[in-house]
């Protein structure tokens, strides 16, 4: 290290080697080590390193450099999951899903394609349908908009609550709560919170966080969050004079969050970003549930928004998803996650005690859907994800 702006030098003395104090050689006054046997001097420091000592050096380094490549190469073939691509809804009416995103949320359509056939079946594990399929865009991020013109699902219950299991939103970031809470009553959106609630400061790790839950046409639960400096990804403070920014995350309800980080962090290889306990009248009136404090664990995978667990501690009376849940039914929701081997992935969910809905691979005939191979599976909370192999 340098003390005083000079460079200061600590010999490694070896069996090999004896030390002499005094002139250099040369005349000068620089310690040196006077060799031993066949040992070189190294210039430029005034040391003298033996053959053998430097051979150990090598050996050392490259097996260090080797069990680190090792290690990276074993965590690498661990991830199942390299990037969540996009977030899927089922819809009723596609056009006025459509027109409420983009003149509501400032969504901008990206493609809009209809596709039929055995191998669209075998994707969704769904006999005969015909599906409309729209992509949208916010800032970075992607979301699916899919109406089934055959065979048509089940509507979502109207009494279904933010803590039974199958919740899910996406979270849309906005610059001004304010601004996004007038936008959102000027077009009449049905309130699922009682209205904007700002995280106190007693909770470090969220303090300052505003959010508001509202529904879609369909009843789909959806989010706007505003994050002051310091908090969420910061990104999102380059607002570029916009109001709806982008997707930070999707949350989930689980039931338990040690078995949702089996699946999603061990199996799959998404990685912890943060956790927080949150409970009080905000956090309630926030989710509309009485007496609601929730367990928060944020994940995220090498690109994309992240995937949020919502366990509630308190009350834990939700409602499973019902077993039969199917991708036309108006409460599926599916996270598009990117694998670089399809076929793989499945293998490792099926060996894990996953459930996959498809009953083979589906290949594609044409990348209309962005993608060539993939699947549909569920976690253990019969939460829909499609692995597409990218």
């Amino acid at each position: 290290m340098k003390i005083g702006g000079e460079a200061q030098h600590s010999p490694h003395p070896d069996p090999s080697t004896s030390l002499r104090a005094g002139s250099s050689p040369q005349g000068g006054k620089e310690p040196f080590i006077r060799p031993v046997g066949n040992a070189k001097r190294v210039r430029g420091e005034g040391k003298f390193f033996p053959r053998p000592f430097r051979e150990r050096v090598r050996v050392r380094v490259l097996l260090s450099l080797a069990l680190a490549l090792l290690l990276w190469s074993s965590a690498a073939l661990a991830q199942i999951v390299k990037s969540v691509e996009s977030v899927g809804i089922t819809v009723s009416d596609l056009d006025r899903s459509m027109d409420f995103f983009s003149k509501v949320l400032s969504f901008e359509k990206v493609s809009d394609v209809e596709v039929h056939g055995a191998e669209y079946e075998k994707l969704q594990g769904l006999f005969g349908l015909r599906m409309r399929v729209v992509r949208m865009k916010l800032g970075d991020e992607l979301i699916e908009l899919t109406e089934y013109l055959a065979p048509q699902g089940r509507p979502i219950p109207v009494d279904w609550r933010s803590n039974d299991h199958p919740f899910q939103h996406i979270a849309i970031v906005v610059s001004d709560m304010d601004k996004a809470y007038q936008q959102l009553r000027s077009h009449k959106v049905r309130h699922a919170s009682t209205g904007p609630q700002t995280i106190p400061a007693s909770n470090k790790a969220a303090a300052g966080i505003r959010a508001f839950y509202f529904k879609d046409p369909d009843g789909h639960n959806l989010e706007v969050i505003y994050f002051p400096a310091g908090k969420g990804d910061p990104r999102w403070q380059n607002t570029s004079g916009k109001l709806f920014l982008g997707i930070d995350h999707t949350a989930i309800v689980v039931s338990s969050t040690e078995h949702g980080l089996k699946f999603y962090r061990d199996l799959l290889g998404l990685k912890v970003a943060g956790e927080s306990m949150n409970s009080g009248t905000e956090q309630e009136h926030l989710n509309n549930v009485r007496g609601a404090r929730l367990h928060i664990t944020g994940l995220r995978a090498g690109g994309g928004p992240g995937i949020e667990f919502l366990e509630y501690l308190t009350p834990r009376d939700g409602r499973p998803a019902p077993k039969d849940s199917q991708a036309n039914d108006l409460w599926h929701w599916q996270t598009t996650l990117a694998t670089p081997d399809a076929a793989k992935a499945a293998g490792k969910i099926r060996a894990a005690s996953g459930r996959i809905v498809s009953p083979h691979i589906a290949q594609l005939p044409e990348k209309s859907l962005g993608f060539g191979k993939g699947f549909l599976a569920r976690d253990p909370d019969n939460h829909g994800l499609q692995l597409i192999e990218k």
